[in-house]
């Protein structure tokens, strides 16, 4: 192998070490939503993290949008 591969990661090391902060935040009680309530959700002091990391400019990918459902209905 001439070139080096580059590594699969889906997620930098500054994003991963913004998640981290941001569980911490919950876990002390000081994370704050976008409306200013209180964290208590898990997967949202996650979305909260990487948001945080997007807007810095780490290495995430793009947030998904909702999915179109075909128009197809199920028939039993």
């Amino acid at each position: 192998m001439a070139g080096r591969k580059s590594s699969g990661r889906k997620y930098g090391k500054a994003a991963s070490k913004l998640v981290e902060s941001a569980m911490r935040r919950r876990k002390k009680g000081t994370l704050k939503s976008g409306s200013g309530r209180k964290v208590k959700s898990r997967k949202q002091a996650i979305a909260i993290g990487l948001s945080e990391a997007r807007k810095k400019g780490g290495k995430v990918p793009r947030k998904r949008t909702g999915r179109k459902t075909s128009g197809k209905k199920r028939t039993r």
